[in-house]
């Protein structure tokens, strides 16, 4: 289904090219496969396509169909690897204008993945006097962002549709056993899914964390967890032909080679939450020991028009991962009999033609320039196509992990800053710590 293409590395890496990093690649593979190595116990990921709770996953389905008789509205309560994967699957597949698009789906809208005001009175008014329901997605329940923000929409629904009502329109993805949001919903009889202990935040969007909004979006849930069973049974083969082992590979030699930065290429404005689940995957799980590529994105060929000057002479830092999927339908380019604009020479062709050119001239002046490629071909967007890409890149980011001999799948860097805030907010427990950070900036 995926196919990846590497001819436009060879003048950027050393002769034995990819072939060095077989041994390495065959002790990463092993660990994850196996639950062993650094961070073993968070690659619950690895199998779940094949070994996901199927009771569950039919809770999740009626969840979502009683969502749709009962609401126009759901909003999904989370951050991080709590929203950011089912965000990017909606808007792949279903439209960055879902919202807007006439549907037998409720609109959905994201809620708690930050701090402002303004957006949060505004998707308070967007919902106005329709009827909602709220999922809220936590392990702990205890992250300021999204448990200020349920606090907020809980009140609401307990004064629209009483305590009873509200508790029929609740939804809580959480831990199986511990934690505030746990224990709330236990108190309350919301009811529950379960954030499975061996994945972490953000490998989590094929769990119900991402299972409930998507499937409430009217994506096939099936679908997509068959196309993440296809790439978890076709990229489990060792060796260097394996698309994934090649891919792993050619960021660390880059990287080696002293590129420092990844810019994920997308040519569909529907894939922009896609790259930004992508970043949140590569940069929490590589960014640490002062290692790791800087990821961020780009839209082609829209972004030329910004990015391009810099990424075609600026510092030669980075190389491109561009994903490509094959058009959906198709518009032909219509003559104009004045030829305003010049353009008659691609009268009659495909707009997918031009596109399609309009890449390959890219890649051929970025390389040129400096700037080393790596391309992935998809076909069609489809649920069964994303389940593959998801995969795909989850278990490239814990193989790359290796490689770079950090362990991928923990996070000590975030904790920083929500300590700070915690202090700076008078949180019981953080009153040293308060202490220290007034007399810092004071």
């Amino acid at each position: 289904m995926l196919t990846l293409d590497i001819s436009q590395l060879r003048s950027f890496l050393p002769q034995d090219g990819l072939d060095a990093y077989e041994e390495r690649l065959k002790q990463a593979a092993t660990w994850i496969s196996t639950h062993t190595g650094p961070g073993g116990d968070f690659t619950g990921w690895i199998h779940y396509p094949r070994e996901y709770d199927k009771e569950e996953f039919a809770r999740l389905q009626a969840a979502s169909k009683k969502i749709q008789q009962q609401s126009q509205v759901l909003v999904v309560v989370g951050i991080g690897g709590s929203y950011l994967g089912a965000r990017a699957v909606i808007e792949l597949i279903q439209s960055p204008n879902y919202n807007l698009k006439q549907k037998d789906t409720p609109d959905v809208y994201f809620a708690g993945n930050g701090m402002s005001t303004d957006a949060l009175l505004e998707t308070i008014e967007l919902i106005g006097d329709r009827d909602f329901s709220v999922n809220v997605i936590s392990k702990s329940g205890t992250t300021t962002e999204p448990a200020v923000a349920f606090r907020i929409f809980k009140a609401m629904l307990e004064k629209k549709y009483g305590k009873e009502g509200a508790k029929d329109r609740i939804y809580v993805t959480t831990d199986k056993a511990k934690g505030a949001l746990k224990g709330l919903a236990d108190r309350e009889g919301y009811q529950e899914f379960v954030v499975p202990d061996a994945i972490g935040g953000r490998f989590s969007v094929l769990t119900p964390v991402g299972i409930l909004p998507i499937a409430t979006a009217g994506v096939d849930v099936e679908a997509l967890m068959a196309g993440a069973a296809q790439a978890m049974e076709e990229l489990s083969t060792p060796g260097m032909d394996n698309p994934v082992w090649q891919y792993a590979a050619a960021r660390q030699a880059l990287y080696d080679q002293g590129k420092k930065i990844e810019l994920l290429v997308g040519c569909e404005p529907c894939f922009r939450f896609f790259a930004e689940w992508w970043k949140q995957l590569y940069g929490e799980s590589q960014g640490k020991e002062h290692k790791g590529l800087f990821p961020a994105s780009v839209e082609f060929t829209a972004d030329l028009h910004s990015m391009g000057q810099y990424i075609q002479e600026g510092e030669r830092l980075m190389f491109e991962t561009v994903v490509q999927f094959a058009p959906r339908g198709n518009i032909t380019i219509p003559n104009d009999p004045e030829n305003v604009d010049g353009l008659n020479f691609l009268s009659g062709k495909s707009l997918s033609f031009v596109a399609q050119q309009a890449m390959q001239g890219i890649i051929l002046a970025h390389v040129s320039g400096g700037v080393p490629n790596i391309r992935i071909q998809m076909p069609q967007i489809s649920a069964q196509s994303v389940g593959y890409l998801i995969y795909f890149f989850e278990l490239a980011c814990g193989l790359s992990g290796h490689l770079l001999q950090i362990n991928p799948f923990n996070q000590p860097g975030v904790e920083a800053y929500k300590n700070n805030m915690y202090a700076l907010l008078g949180k019981p427990g953080y009153e040293q710590l308060r202490a220290e950070l007034e007399a810092k900036f004071h």
